[in-house]
């Protein structure tokens, strides 16, 4: 059985407000300023449980975004990019257990297109 949420409308306005003090940070407080390390745990820890899903570390969260992401085909470059990596060959390294099969996927497309 799969749960479906959704984010509520406030939610999205408030994710959507430009801060007067725009640090470009991922979490921050109303004022925009950091989240203690604490506080975000105990927040993330209040969505996972209200949203009713399996409790997952928030940097895992990351590593998932990652993979789906190469699985689907997306150039590790852009990966890269996504994560904040300061160049590809530290994605590759991390995420090379994903490439096995792509690598065979790309020999079978090569394959069909000159036979």
């Amino acid at each position: 059985m799969s749960k479906i949420t959704s984010i509520p409308s406030y939610w999205i306005s408030r994710i959507f407000q430009t801060s007067t003090y725009d640090l470009d940070l991922i979490t921050c407080n109303d004022l925009g300023n950091v989240t203690t390390r604490t506080t975000f745990a105990r927040n993330y820890g209040k969505i996972i449980q209200n949203a009713e899903i399996k409790k997952i570390k928030f940097h895992d969260i990351r590593h998932t975004h990652a993979t789906l992401l190469l699985k689907q085909g997306v150039h590790p470059k852009v990966v890269s990019e996504h994560l904040g990596h300061t160049d590809i060959s530290m994605t590759l390294r991390m995420y090379s257990h994903v490439l096995p099969n792509m690598q065979e996927d790309a020999v079978k497309i090569f394959a069909k297109s000159i036979f």
